[in-house]
């Protein structure tokens, strides 16, 4: 199933500064539960400096999952930090204290 990257680009613009979300957390508020991964691809196509908050989505262990591009990750971890996220030793996010919680979504009927 193809993902939809506009709607994609819709749910993250929605995670508020301070927190994060996972890539698979994102896909199933988007209606793509399992396609984690393609989440990142949408990301990846994303301009670094795009108004999309790109840098609000993390992995499952609450890491940085790199992006490929050189300095891109300690980039991200720049932006997290300015916005009070903090990282313990093993560079990791906790989760607990900072992912996101929708409590309903609106999703669009042109998924």
């Amino acid at each position: 199933m193809p993902v939809n990257h506009k709607l994609v680009y819709s749910m993250v613009a929605r995670i508020p500064e301070g927190r994060v979300a996972t890539y698979g957390q994102i896909a199933s508020l988007a209606g793509f539960p399992r396609h984690a991964r393609q989440i990142g691809y949408a990301l990846a196509a994303l301009d670094t400096h795009s108004s999309i908050p790109w840098h609000r989505v993390v992995n499952a262990k609450g890491k940085i999952s790199p992006r490929g591009l050189d300095g891109c990750d300690d980039y991200q971890r720049l932006l997290l930090e300015e916005e009070g996220i903090t990282f313990n030793n093993n560079n990791c996010i906790s989760l607990k204290q900072f992912q996101w919680q929708q409590d309903s979504v609106e999703l669009s009927d042109d998924k």
